[in-house]
């Protein structure tokens, strides 16, 4: 299974084969960056694997989905991912099934996670080539954050934090604790947003931030320099 090729008024470059772990608004709007942002001629999403919150394996009562939401939040990943050909997985991740899905037929060299319910184990974060990142809401005063979880607005809330940033860090055996590659720019959390609010305003932030930072691995993987990043 080969790249497919975008062609340049020079020369046919091959399209990096990313795969999207991702649910809801921070996930839907980095399936969009990838599908017709800046990054769209640079890559190829050939999976999605999304979050089924009527299953307890995602841990529902943890996440974004205990609280109020609708029919369409939850599936509107899957439906962006189906309406654009890609294959979708609401499944367990950590199954033979899926390891065979994962790599034989979307043989990802990217990976990245934007809102999921499921950890991610090693035989799937060492998979692709250059790398498995996640994106996690926080703040910019130390790396690995202490806001780690699922809920982490709801922490942040609580300790009276009225701002955030979105980091986006590698994937590890750890929980949150992945190598830092950068901070977005500092959010205001208004002091009436849900959860569910924080969430929809700070995922345009989410995709803008894997926008500039994928964009610069790679460039720096067609340059061979890939120590820049974490």
């Amino acid at each position: 299974m080969t790249d497919r090729c975008t062609p340049t008024p020079n020369h046919c470059s091959p399209r990096t084969r990313v795969a999207l772990f991702g649910s809801f608004y921070r996930g839907l709007h980095v399936l969009e960056a990838l599908l017709s942002g800046d990054l769209s001629s640079r890559v190829e999403v050939v999976g999605v694997a999304t979050d089924d919150p009527t299953q307890s394996f995602v841990s529902p009562h943890k996440r974004v989905w205990q609280y109020p939401h609708t029919p369409e939040e939850e599936s509107m990943v899957r439906q962006k991912a189906e309406a654009a050909g890609i294959n979708v997985y609401q499944g367990r991740v950590k199954t033979p099934a899926f390891y065979e899905l994962y790599e034989q037929t979307w043989q990802p060299a990217l990976c990245i996670m934007a809102t999921f319910g499921q950890r991610i184990d090693a035989r799937l974060h060492q998979f692709p080539r250059l790398g498995f990142f996640n994106l996690h809401p926080c703040i910019d005063d130390t790396w690995p954050s202490r806001y780690v979880g699922g809920n982490p607005f709801d922490a942040l809330r609580r300790d009276g934090h009225h701002e955030a940033v979105i980091a986006l860090h590698h994937v590890d055996d750890g929980f949150d604790t992945g190598a830092l590659v950068a901070y977005s720019e500092r959010i205001d959390m208004p002091p009436d947003a849900s959860v569910v609010d924080l969430h929809q305003l700070t995922a345009p932030i989410a995709a803008a931030l894997v926008t500039r930072e994928i964009g610069k691995l790679l460039d720096h993987a067609a340059s061979g320099v890939m120590h820049d990043m974490g």
